[in-house]
């Protein structure tokens, strides 16, 4: 689906247009293609006093490339592809005067599509009430830094927990390389927790998913295609599922990729049975479960039939629910395995006309939030991904008046596209995301819902 307006304000009459009536200004933004640099520009790289961070972080970037450059020798009109600030050494309120003295100088000195990235501590990590109090401050200041800074540029906030292993700076890595790339262009105002646990590192980051089995549910379109692409891109073996009134468009998805196609209807009884037997005879594991499928069903909740109803939760929520629990069940999912699971800022803001809906992606943050802890000790990592107003057939259907508005209320005003959730996905998927789990990542440019 084409944004016209975005289209239109590329142009030069578009520009001039904007600028004098204070229109929203949708920017071009960086998205990922193989052998691009991870930054545009050289990365500034600060702390706060103690913090325990900065060298990790500079060791990381360093060896991915990035030239690194430190603020007591920058002078002149030097732009940065990124300003990270390793803040975990703020253990008071009064510190935190530190992250101003950092960014005030540099506000405007950000590449377009350019990276900020705050590292501290979760505030349930912390050693006292006073150091909880700062670091919770962080969020309110890279989420305002996201709505500020414009031009593509996106702000992250990243919780490393102090009682790290080789897990969590292998995932440190794994989100770093993320969250800095081109791969994370429609997400921004985020807190992502990096904790302990198995994470292995690739042989080569451009294929970080080389010999994975990944099971993809609601392959054949939209979302679910442009995941089938990427993990297979990433060097993933595909297993794409869909129900057998897509096979089809199904057929051309794995075609197109490589992979192994699987007709099913999730909702049968027998479903998560037929889909272990299948797994477990042709691939032995599955290392990575996508949960994708889904639908809508929209009216408001007194005109909305019983039959909208359950299917939407069913397909939505109580399906992933069965397939989780036959797989586990059945030890098909090793240690070191992922599952994530799609959710919606639907689940989080709620939406009119999509009580069943919202109700369902609501659940998917519970089954995350409720699993992770509980999977621990396997070794299995747990996330999700919320994603906003995402240009796909579904959403082109939605009335012009409330679709525009879809668009532009966000801090890039403009909707994102297929691949933006898929890049998501296919970082919580990576081996080396293991320690980087209970989390749910919105892919919404910092939609305004749900804020």
């Amino acid at each position: 689906m084409t944004d016209r307006y975005a289209s239109f304000v590329q142009s030069g009459a578009g520009r001039a247009l904007v600028k004098r009536l204070g229109l929203p200004d949708p920017p071009r933004l960086r998205r990922h293609a193989p052998g691009d640099p991870l930054l545009p520009g050289p990365a500034l790289l600060g702390a706060a006093t103690g913090g325990r961070l900065a060298e990790q972080v500079g060791e990381i970037l360093t060896a991915a490339g990035v030239e690194l450059r430190d603020p007591a020798g920058v002078t002149g009109e030097e732009r940065f592809g990124a300003l990270v600030y390793d803040a975990t050494g703020v253990t008071d309120s009064t510190q935190l005067r530190q992250l101003y003295d950092f960014f005030h100088p540099y506000a405007r000195s950000v590449l377009p599509s350019g990276r900020v990235v705050v590292l501290g501590t979760a505030p349930d990590d912390c050693g006292s009430p006073r150091e909880a109090t700062a670091q919770r401050g962080l969020e309110g200041l890279t989420r305002s830094i996201g709505k500020e800074f414009g031009r593509g540029v996106t702000a992250q906030l990243v919780y490393v927990t102090p009682a790290g292993d080789a897990g969590t700076r292998t995932s440190l890595e794994s989100t770093l390389r993320f969250l800095l790339s081109g791969r994370s262009a429609y997400v921004s105002g985020q807190v992502v927790r990096v904790g302990t646990g198995r994470a292995e590192p690739p042989a080569d980051w451009d294929r970080p998913l080389d010999g994975q089995v990944v099971l993809v549910t609601g392959a054949a379109r939209g979302i679910g295609a442009a995941l089938a692409r990427v993990l297979a891109r990433d060097g993933a073996q595909v297993v794409a599922l869909d129900v057998p009134s897509a096979g089809d468009e199904l057929a051309a998805v794995v075609n197109e990729i490589g992979a192994a196609a699987v007709q099913l209807d999730l909702t049968a009884p027998d479903a998560p049975t037929r889909l272990a037997e299948h797994l477990a005879s042709r691939h032995g594991r599955v290392d990575v479960v996508v949960h994708n499928a889904g639908i809508t069903r929209d009216k408001t909740l007194g005109r909305m039939d019983v039959d909208r109803w359950d299917a939407v939760l069913d397909i939505n929520l109580s399906s992933q629910e069965r397939i989780n629990d036959v797989l586990l069940e059945r030890d098909l999912i090793p240690a070191g395995g992922r599952i994530v699971s799609v959710s919606s800022i639907a689940g989080i803001a709620g939406n009119r006309g999509q009580t069943n809906y919202a109700t369902s992606k609501a659940g998917v943050i519970g089954l995350v939030e409720s699993l992770a802890p509980a999977l621990r000790d396997r070794q299995v990592s747990v996330n999700a991904v919320a994603p906003g107003f995402i240009e796909t057939r579904l959403t082109a259907r939605i009335p012009l008046g409330l679709r525009e508005a879809g668009r532009r209320m966000n801090s890039l005003s403009q909707g994102g596209l297929p691949v933006d959730v898929a890049e998501t996905i296919g970082w919580l998927a990576w081996p080396a995301s293991g320690a980087v789990s209970g989390n749910v990542v919105r892919v919404c440019g910092q939609s305004l819902l749900g804020a």
